[in-house]
Formats: structure tokens, C-alpha cells, sequence
């Protein structure tokens, strides 16, 4: 009877520790990642405003599992893809899971000086609820989104540039 209470009087302990370090992390967890594009900034934005146009520079696309619906709704699998917003600078979507916390995705256009340059950053922003686990899972955020982000916006890159695009090679490989 001792070894159970001493066990239940530790789990609580222990969840009430893990609940006081997760009320002093952050509540919003921002991912960003930006590659310099020798193109001007309206023919990058044909690519990324239109959710059809995804399937030549984002890997996984043209994927059984995704249903692009029309150029700002899809269906990834079991996660929803909305562009929200378009405007001369940026393209915000909206990542919706059953699983998980919403996430709001901004690919801006920032002009360069040099007119044939534009700087394109792009960012996800995960707010999440006061749950320890919800806020010690975000941890991993940077590990599983940068390589997707590293690739797809290098093949961005590629796209408006006029080169050739590779789908089909590992994001970590390329590293």
C-alpha cells in the first residue's frame, strides 16, 4: 500500500513540476526560413499563391494522398491547407490537423535593391495551449519543419530561376 501511494504522490509531483515549467515557456513557437531568389517577386508569387502551382516546387504534392480542391484549398493527407490571404508581399495559409495546434504559414517577398533579387521567408507560427506536452513537443518544430522548408523553398529557387527541379531527392541528402 506504501509503494502505490508513494507512487501516485510522485506522478502528481511530477505533473505539477512539468506543469510550472511549461507555463514559463512560450506560447507561440515561429519557424522561419529564407533563401535569396534571382527573380523578380511577381513571377516567384505565380508559384506560391496558387495551391495547383505547388506541385512543381513542394516535395510530396503530387502525392495520392493530397487533394488540391482548388488554388487555395487541399487536403494533405488528413491535414487541411487554406490560403487565407494574398497580397503584393506575402501569401498566408492556414495548416489545419485534428491531431494538432493550427498553423499559420506566411511566405513573404522582400524586395531586393537589386531589382532582379527577392529575399522569400518563410514562416510558421504554432500557437499552443498551457498542456506540458503540447509545449514540450514544439521543441521539435524546428527539427521536422526545416528541412521540408530548406528544400522546398531551394526548389523555389530552382523553379523561378529557370533550372530544373528535382522531387524526387531526400531534403537530408541534399545537405
Amino acid at each position: 500500500m506504501r509503494v502505490i501511494k508513494l507512487a501516485l504522490i510522485s506522478i502528481v509531483a511530477l505533473f505539477i513540476v512539468m506543469c510550472f515549467f511549461s507555463l514559463m515557456m512560450p506560447s507561440t513557437v515561429i519557424v522561419s526560413r529564407a533563401i535569396d531568389i534571382h527573380a523578380p517577386a511577381d513571377s516567384i508569387k505565380y508559384y506560391v499563391a496558387d495551391l495547383n502551382q505547388w506541385v512543381h516546387w513542394v516535395k510530396g504534392m503530387n502525392s495520392k494522398s493530397v487533394v488540391i480542391k482548388s488554388s487555395k484549398e487541399a487536403d494533405l493527407g488528413r491535414q487541411q491547407l487554406t490560403i487565407q490571404n494574398i497580397t503584393d508581399t506575402s501569401v498566408v495559409s492556414i495548416w489545419a490537423s485534428p491531431t494538432s495546434s493550427v498553423q499559420e504559414s506566411t511566405i513573404r517577398f522582400i524586395p531586393s535593391k537589386e531589382r532582379s533579387l527577392t529575399i522569400v521567408q518563410w514562416q510558421f507560427v504554432q500557437k499552443l495551449h498551457w498542456y506540458p506536452w503540447e509545449k514540450f513537443g514544439s521543441f521539435m518544430n524546428d527539427k521536422i519543419l526545416s528541412p521540408m522548408m530548406e528544400q522546398n523553398l531551394q526548389n523555389l529557387k530552382l523553379l523561378s530561376e529557370h533550372q530544373t527541379v528535382n522531387l524526387d531527392s531526400n531534403p537530408i541528402e541534399a545537405q
